[in-house]
């Protein structure tokens, strides 16, 4: 079965790609393309599961490297096969380091350095990361430059209620918009973030994870779910 992906076409050396739940191994609730450990999968599944992903954009699946997320905006240096360092973003200028970074609601995000030489960093980006600088530290990872972006699937303001305290802090920082009742709307937020953080243009795929059966989803599933998320690379 061949891997469904979303490519993000930015101009440059670039290869990128939001994946989907579809093309792979795993059953039950992980099915199929489950891509995260950290569940009650088989690691042997998400681990093909990897590799299915690695060769349907190219990209080399012993070179892949990861970081162990923690709802942070911590932005680390990429390194080829590297896997524990604990982060929400990773950055490369280096070409052939494919990047990981997973989802199953939070926001995947890339961002391009359009001119200046390559540069990509792909992050998670939930309502944590965003209020704590993630998209800040990705966007001064890759440094001078023109940066475009892409953010892919996530859960929408239709589906996405949380607390006061949550609603008050996006509210305080980006206004009443961002929040419409209980429900806060992740994707113009993170929108906003990335054009003041100086990134000159932003494509977003606003597909809910919540409500489209084609993606996982923690709040939909009530945490027994896989992962999806966003794979590139400098080519």
């Amino acid at each position: 079965m061949s891997v469904p992906l979303l490519r993000w076409d930015a101009p440059g050396p670039y290869r990128v790609a939001f994946s989907m739940r579809h093309g792979g191994v795993s059953v039950g609730p992980y099915e199929s393309l489950n891509l995260g450990v950290l569940t009650e999968d088989r690691p042997e599944n998400a681990h093909e599961n990897r590799r299915r992903l690695c060769e349907a954009v190219g990209a080399d699946a012993e070179r892949l490297a990861m970081n162990r997320q923690v709802h942070a905006a911590t932005v680390n240096q990429a390194v080829a096969g590297e896997r524990g360092r604990e982060g929400d973003g990773l950055w490369t200028e280096d070409p052939d380091v494919p990047m990981l970074k997973l989802t199953a609601d939070c926001l995947p995000i890339a961002i391009a350095r359009r001119n200046g030489g390559a540069g990509l960093a792909l992050l998670h980006a939930g309502r944590l990361g965003l209020l704590e600088g993630i998209v800040e530290a990705g966007v001064a990872a890759l440094g001078a430059g023109e940066l475009l972006a892409a953010v892919g699937p996530g859960i929408g303001p239709c589906c996405y209620e949380v607390g006061d305290e949550i609603a008050d802090a996006y509210r305080a920082r980006f206004g009443p918009t961002f929040v419409r009742g209980r429900n806060l709307d992740l994707w113009a937020a993170a929108e906003r973030v990335l054009c003041d953080a100086g990134v000159a243009s932003v494509e977003r795929i606003d597909v809910c994870t919540a409500c489209s059966e084609d993606f996982f989803s923690h709040r939909r599933d009530k945490g027994v779910t896989g992962r999806q998320g966003v794979i590139g690379y400098v080519a």
